[in-house]
């Protein structure tokens, strides 16, 4: 009986927690190309305009990158300006939860088929070595190692906090924006 009603309320939490990540992952996407030249020399390949996307299956929580040139991307919330040109799928919000909460890596959740790829895979690659960074950037080592495939053996402590600083300000920074808008 009383599982009955926590599975519910566990649910929601699991649904407010990847929504949450989304929101925060978007804007530290945004902030990441503007701290990082190796997540701009990845994004300086995407065409400019490219739209990225990450979303739970079927119309769940999302979020949306543009690719503006130079490098950078532009977060746009969970609503597209026009179609994406590649969508990295979750197929249920408990494999989102996995891997958000740093539980499986993304690559286990793909090979366990987890997770589907709707555009280019070569840019679907691209787009998952700039996550890994920013991973490796803004999450304590000891967690970055259950997140990404392979820890940077080049990031060193000092980068690491310098460049975790200055993300963390962007999106904090960002977040404000928002508010007043």
């Amino acid at each position: 009986m009383l599982a009955k009603r926590i599975q519910p309320m566990a649910f929601q939490a699991r649904r407010l927690y990847v929504e949450l990540m989304f929101q925060v992952m978007g804007r530290a996407l945004q902030a990441v190309s503007e701290v990082d030249e190796t997540v701009q020399q990845e994004a300086i390949a995407l065409p400019e305009g490219f739209l990225f996307e990450m979303m739970v299956m079927p119309n769940g929580s999302s979020l949306i990158v543009e690719h503006t040139g130079n490098g950078r991307f532009h977060y746009h919330g969970s609503t597209a300006p026009r179609p994406v040109d590649l969508s990295i799928q979750f197929k249920h919000i408990a494999h989102a939860f996995m891997v958000l909460s740093f539980q499986e890596k993304t690559s286990v959740a793909f090979a366990n088929d987890r997770m589907l790829v709707d555009g280019d895979i070569s840019y679907a690659i691209r787009m998952t070595r700039v996550l890994n960074r920013l991973e490796a950037f803004i999450l304590p080592k000891l967690i970055a190692k259950r997140a990404v495939k392979e820890y940077p053996a080049n990031l060193h402590l000092p980068e690491k906090l310098i460049s975790a600083a200055r993300i963390y300000l962007k999106v904090a920074t960002n977040f404000v924006e928002t508010v007043r808008a």
